[in-house]
C-alpha cells in the first residue's frame, strides 16, 4: 500500500512517522514549502515534490493533512487524474463531502490530540475517529487506522465537528489559561515549572471524576471578595472580562 502524505505541519509530521513506525510505505510528501518538505521526505526517507503535478499517480493512499481552509483550494487538483486512490483528510471540522464529485473513494482520518513537529506521540494511545465514502473504503481507513492507534472509532461529519468543538474547549482554550497563569508569574520573576505538579493534578482527577465534580477554588463558591482582588491584581481589560466570564460560568455550571 503506497501512501502520498500532503502536507508537512505538526499532524502530517507526526502521522506519516507513526504510519512509516507501524510499516507502512510513504512513497511522497508534498508540501509548497520545499524546505518543508524535504525536511519531513528525509525523516521518512522518501522522495517529495512542491509540484502539484508532480505528485504521484499511482499510490493507493492519498492523506490531506494541511490546514482546514485550505482543503477546499487542494482536493480537486489532488483528485484530478488520480482516480484509483482512496483520498482522507485529517480535518475535526471539516466534512467528508468536500471530497464529493471529486474523488470515487475517500474519506476521515481524524487523530484527536494535539501535535508539535518535534515532539513524538505515542500514536497507539491516541483516538482516531474514521468515515468512508462507502462500506469499501471505511475498513481500508479502519485497517490503516488500526496499525497506529489503539482507539479507532466510526464517526459521521456532524458528530466530528462538535468532537472538534470540544476538543478546542478542552486543549486550545485550556492551554491558553496556562499562557495567561504564565504572564502573571513572569511578572513575578516565578518559575512557571513550579505549576507542573497542579496542572498533573487537574488532569488526573478528570480521569476519575466528571470535570464538574473536579472544580475547586473560589469560582465554585462563589467568594466575592477573593475574586475582585484577584480581578484587580490582572494585568488589562481583556484578561479581567475572561476571569468574569469564567467564573459566572463555573458558578452556574456548580450550581445548576
Amino acid at each position: 500500500m503506497k501512501i502520498v502524505i500532503i502536507g508537512s505541519g505538526n499532524l502530517a509530521t507526526q502521522l506519516s512517522l507513526a504510519l512509516k513506525d507501524a510499516g507502512k510505505d510513504i512513497v511522497q510528501i508534498f508540501s509548497r514549502t520545499e524546505e518543508h518538505a524535504q525536511e519531513l521526505a528525509g525523516k521518512l526517507g522518501c522522495k517529495h515534490t512542491t509540484m502539484i503535478d508532480e505528485i504521484d499517480k499511482n499510490a493507493d493512499i492519498y492523506i490531506l493533512s494541511v490546514k482546514d481552509d485550505a482543503l477546499n483550494g487542494l482536493v480537486s487538483a489532488i483528485c484530478k487524474d488520480r482516480p484509483k486512490g482512496i483520498f482522507l483528510h485529517t480535518a475535526g471540522s471539516v466534512p467528508m463531502a468536500v471530497f464529493k464529485g471529486h474523488a470515487a473513494h475517500y474519506g476521515v482520518l481524524y487523530p484527536m490530540q494535539t501535535f508539535s513537529k518535534h515532539r513524538r506521540v505515542n500514536f497507539q494511545e491516541i483516538p482516531c475517529f474514521i468515515e468512508g465514502s462507502c462500506k469499501e473504503t471505511l475498513a481500508t481507513i479502519r485497517s490503516l487506522a488500526e496499525r497506529i492507534s489503539d482507539h479507532v472509532v466510526d464517526c459521521d461529519s456532524e458528530k466530528r465537528k462538535k468532537l472538534h468543538l470540544a476538543a478546542v474547549l478542552a486543549c486550545n482554550l485550556t492551554n491558553h489559561c496556562y499562557r495567561l497563569a504564565e504572564r502573571v508569574l513572569q511578572a513575578e520573576q516565578i518559575d512557571f515549572s513550579l505549576f507542573l505538579p497542579l496542572i498533573d493534578e487537574t488532569a488526573k482527577k478528570v480521569a476519575e471524576m466528571s470535570p464538574r465534580e473536579a472544580q475547586t477554588g473560589p469560582m465554585v463558591r462563589y467568594d466575592v471578595e477573593v475574586m475582585n482582588r484577584q480581578i484587580a491584581l490582572l494585568p488589562d481589560d481583556r484578561t479581567r472580562q475572561i476571569y468574569r466570564l469564567m467564573a459566572e460560568s463555573i458558578h452556574d455550571d456548580a450550581t445548576s
